[in-house]
């Protein structure tokens, strides 16, 4: 947090208002990894985005910047495993079909997020809530679980390689 105020100017920590079970909003921690001007709720591409600080591509690339959403599942909004949470404008556009990512409870983590097709928006790989929502089990979360872990770990060993 103390690498964040000496990178750039803002608060630490980066609240945006997501949507959640059964379509109520919250607010959504992170930890902030982009300059403290840039609008929250713009869309724009994730590769090489100059608003992103020097700690910001270090939090993103290891996952760091996702710990304070630990806070969202303790006040009962997120679970540790889930469909990620999604902006209000995106979900107002929603078909019924898309609006089944609503009946679970989001998560930190999920298929998608272990899936290596992050650069692509949530929007493009809604088939990875679907088959997690499909097939929710204890095993299942233990895997997702299992399977983040080993991938924050790998992105931080070839960051200091």
């Amino acid at each position: 947090m103390v690498l964040i105020k000496i990178d750039s100017q803002g608060s630490i920590i980066f609240k945006q208002k997501r949507i959640g079970k059964n379509g109520k909003e919250f607010t959504l921690y992170k930890l902030r990894t982009m300059d403290k001007n840039t609008p929250a709720y713009e869309l724009k591409p994730r590769d090489d985005d100059p608003r992103i600080t020097r700690v910001g591509k270090f939090l993103r690339e290891t996952g760091l910047d996702e710990l304070p959403q630990l806070f969202n599942v303790l006040e009962g909004q997120m679970s540790l495993v889930g469909p990620r949470p999604e902006i209000p404008f995106i979900v107002k556009n929603y078909t019924e079909e898309q609006r089944q990512r609503l009946k679970v409870k989001p998560g930190i983590t999920g298929l998608w997020q272990i899936s290596g097709k992050t650069k692509q928006p949530i929007l493009e790989n809604l088939q990875y809530d679907f088959d997690y929502i499909n097939n929710q089990s204890m095993l299942l979360d233990f895997k997702i679980l299992v399977k983040t872990f080993k991938f924050s770990l790998n992105n931080i060993y070839h960051l200091f390689r």
